[in-house]
């Protein structure tokens, strides 16, 4: 019996394939992060990982990964997977549920390296998790959250259905600033749902880590 199935979990979109993190695919994504996401005068992250030096970078980045893994229970998780084109990683894409099997509803969080934004990569990452939590975990609703500027993951919600759900009021790097929420629905994605397949192999032996 495989006593981590996750390791066999893989979501697959037209152009990028989904896993949940493992310790090579780490590596490779530390020096995606440390290659740049953002420019250095734009902070898109309520928290500022990545103002840390490259030294600390990595280490703080393992140790959140694997904070993540080793608390995974079914009241409580956190799937990271680890984007990748062509075999490279070029991002993550993570999703979250709380008391899931009561709530039904999921939340997300993503970032791709710089140099891989601007392709509709992220669209199709979102889509991918999207439909895991909607078609294969029995989801009723997403929520995500971005500030008020970050036009390009904005526009990646609305674009699969998202609609405005109020704001919160948030500090970066000591400064305040806007976040906004937005909610889609089982049914509305639907709607929106990309014509291109989603595909998902691994679910069924993952169930009793999230549902149970």
């Amino acid at each position: 019996m495989e006593p981590w199935p996750l390791r066999n979990l893989v979501l697959r979109t037209q152009r990028l394939e989904l896993r949940p993190d493992d310790d090579y695919g780490l590596y490779q994504l530390i020096e995606v992060a440390r290659a740049g996401i953002h420019p250095p005068e734009y902070m898109p992250f309520g928290i500022p990982w990545t103002d840390a030096p490259d030294a600390e970078l990595g280490v703080n980045s393992l140790r959140h990964y694997w904070s993540h893994r080793a608390q995974l229970r079914p009241d409580d998780w956190h799937v990271h997977f680890l984007i990748r084109l062509d075999g490279k990683v070029i991002g993550e894409q993570a999703v979250h549920g709380r008391n899931f099997a009561v709530t039904r509803e999921v939340s997300t969080g993503s970032w791709l390296g710089r140099e891989f934004q601007g392709h509709g990569y992220g669209t199709e990452m979102r889509a991918a998790v999207l439909a895991f939590a909607f078609d294969h975990l029995g989801a009723i609703q997403a929520r995500t959250s971005a500030f008020a500027d970050n036009e390009a993951s904005l526009r990646v919600s609305r674009s699969l259905g998202y609609i405005d759900d109020g704001t919160t009021r948030d500090s970066r790097r000591g400064a305040p600033a806007v976040q906004l929420r937005m909610l889609v629905t089982a049914d509305r994605f639907a709607k929106f749902r990309p014509l291109w397949k989603l595909e998902a192999d691994g679910v069924d032996e993952c169930l009793p880590l999230l549902i149970a």
